[in-house]
C-alpha cells in the first residue's frame, strides 16, 4: 500500500522549479519540452495583449503556447473564456499524469485545444481514478487519448456512477475492446444509464429482427444517438422504415433508413416531399430515391439545388427523374467530383465522340478517378488534348469554342 501511494504521489507532483524576474515572465528550469522548443512566447506577449490582461493572463496564454502546443490565437483566447492559472504547478501535474497514461504532445494539444478546463483539475481526485477505470477496462494509452480527445464529456462523469454502469451495460452487447473503445469517443452526451440501457434494449430489438451484427455493433458502438432512443420511438422508427419497404436483412440500405428516420420528423419529411416536387421529382420517385439511398435526404437544399441545377440545366445530361433512380450522384461534392465529371462527358458528346447510348451516367458517377481518366480522357486524348485540363479545372468549357456559355 505504501509503495503505491508513493507511486501515485510521484505522478501528481511536479518537478520544476520556478522564479520571477523583475519583468513578471515565469521561467521553469525544468527540461525544455517539445512544445518550449517549437514554440516562442516572445513575440505573442510583445503586442497581441494590452497591459491588464498581460499582468492578468499573460501566464496562461504562454503556458498553452509553450507547454501545451496551441497557437498564440488559440491560447489568447481560451485565457480569456475558459481557462486561467497563476502558477504551472497544477497545469504541470495534470500533463504528468495524461504522459504517463500514453498521451504524447499531439493528443495533449488537442485535448487542451477542446477542453482547455483540464488544466485546472485535481489531478488526483478528477483525472486519475477515470484514466485508471480505461486501463483497468482494457484500454491502450493510445485509446485513452483518442477517447478523451474524441469526446471530452467523459471526464466531467463518475466512475461508479456514470462510467462503469455504462461500461458494463455496453460490454454486454459490444463483443470487442475495439467497439467499446469507438463508444466511448462517440457518446458524447449519452453516458448515463438511462440512454445505454435503451440502446442495450433497442440491439435486441434489431437482433430479433435479425439485422446482422455487424451492423448493429457498428450502430451502437459508431452512432449512438440513434440507438439511445426511448425503445417506444425506436419501435416506431423501426416500423415506419420496413413500411417504406426496407428489410432487415438488407442491413446497410435498412440502417441507413433508420438512422435518417429517427432524426427526421414528420413535418420536416413533408418539407423533403416537397422540395424534391419542385426540383421536378414525383411522390414515387422520391420514395425510388430514399430506397436506394436514405442518406441523400441529409443534404441541404441549396447544396440539392446547385447540383440539379449543374447536371440538368447547365450539362443537359439527364432528366430529374433519372437521379432519383441514383440518388448518390447528389451526395458528391459538386466541384471536387460532378463538375469535372459532366464537364468532360459534355465536351465528348459535343464533339461527337461518344453518344448518350454509350455511356450510363450512374457509372461513370461512381467511377474511380483512374477509371474515369482512363475511359474518358485518356482515351480521347488525342482528339481533345485539353481533355485534362478540363477534368482538373484548369480550363473552362466555353474556351474551346463549343457554343457553351458558362454562367
Amino acid at each position: 500500500m505504501f509503495g503505491f501511494c508513493c507511486k501515485r504521489l510521484q505522478l501528481l507532483l511536479p518537478s520544476c522549479s520556478i522564479s520571477v524576474d523583475s519583468v513578471t515572465h515565469l521561467h521553469c528550469f525544468r527540461k525544455a519540452s517539445h512544445f518550449s522548443r517549437s514554440y516562442s512566447s516572445k513575440s505573442l506577449l510583445g503586442s497581441k495583449i494590452d497591459k491588464p490582461q498581460e499582468k492578468d493572463g499573460s501566464f496562461t496564454v504562454s503556458y498553452l503556447v509553450n507547454s501545451c502546443g496551441l497557437s498564440p490565437e488559440v491560447a489568447l483566447s481560451l485565457s480569456k473564456k475558459r481557462v486561467h492559472f497563476k502558477s504551472r504547478e497544477k497545469p504541470d501535474s495534470v500533463i504528468k499524469l495524461l504522459k504517463h497514461y500514453g498521451f504524447n504532445d499531439t493528443y495533449i494539444s488537442q485535448l487542451v485545444k477542446k477542453f482547455p478546463e483540464v488544466l485546472g483539475a485535481k489531478p488526483e481526485k478528477t483525472l486519475l481514478p477515470k484514466l485508471e477505470f480505461f486501463s483497468s477496462i482494457g484500454l491502450s494509452g493510445i485509446e485513452i487519448a483518442q477517447a478523451l480527445c474524441s469526446n471530452p464529456s467523459i471526464l466531467k462523469r463518475n466512475v461508479d456512477r456514470s462510467l462503469r454502469p455504462c461500461y458494463d451495460i455496453i460490454k454486454s452487447i459490444l463483443v470487442s475492446d475495439l467497439e467499446v473503445a469507438d463508444f466511448f469517443k462517440n457518446s458524447y452526451q449519452l453516458l448515463t444509464v438511462k440512454s445505454v440501457s435503451n440502446i442495450a434494449r433497442n440491439v435486441s430489438v434489431l437482433r430479433k429482427l435479425k439485422v446482422p451484427e455487424p451492423s448493429i455493433s457498428y450502430y451502437a458502438s459508431c452512432q449512438p444517438f440513434v440507438m439511445s432512443l426511448e425503445n417506444e420511438k425506436f419501435h416506431e422508427a423501426v416500423k415506419r422504415v420496413m413500411s417504406l419497404g426496407f428489410h432487415p436483412s438488407n442491413a446497410t440500405t435498412f440502417m441507413k433508413a433508420l438512422f435518417v428516420i429517427s432524426i427526421t420528423d414528420s413535418s420536416k419529411w413533408a418539407e423533403k416531399m416537397d422540395f424534391y416536387k419542385k426540383c421536378g421529382w414525383s411522390e414515387d420517385e422520391f420514395l425510388v430515391a430514399f430506397r436506394k439511398n436514405p442518406f441523400f435526404m441529409n443534404m441541404t437544399e441549396k447544396n440539392i439545388s446547385s447540383k440539379m441545377d449543374f447536371i440538368v440545366n447547365k450539362m443537359a445530361l439527364v432528366q430529374p427523374a433519372d437521379l432519383a433512380h441514383y440518388p448518390t450522384a447528389l451526395t458528391y461534392s459538386l466541384e471536387k467530383w460532378i463538375i469535372p465529371r459532366c464537364s468532360v462527358i459534355r465536351v465528348l458528346l459535343l464533339k461527337g465522340l461518344i453518344t448518350r447510348g454509350e455511356f450510363n451516367f450512374n457509372t461513370l458517377m461512381g467511377l474511380n478517378k483512374k477509371n474515369f481518366l482512363k475511359r474518358f480522357v485518356v482515351q480521347y486524348q488525342e482528339q481533345v488534348p485539353e481533355l485534362l485540363s478540363i477534368f482538373e479545372g484548369k480550363m473552362g468549357l466555353a474556351e474551346l469554342g463549343l457554343g457553351f456559355a458558362e454562367n
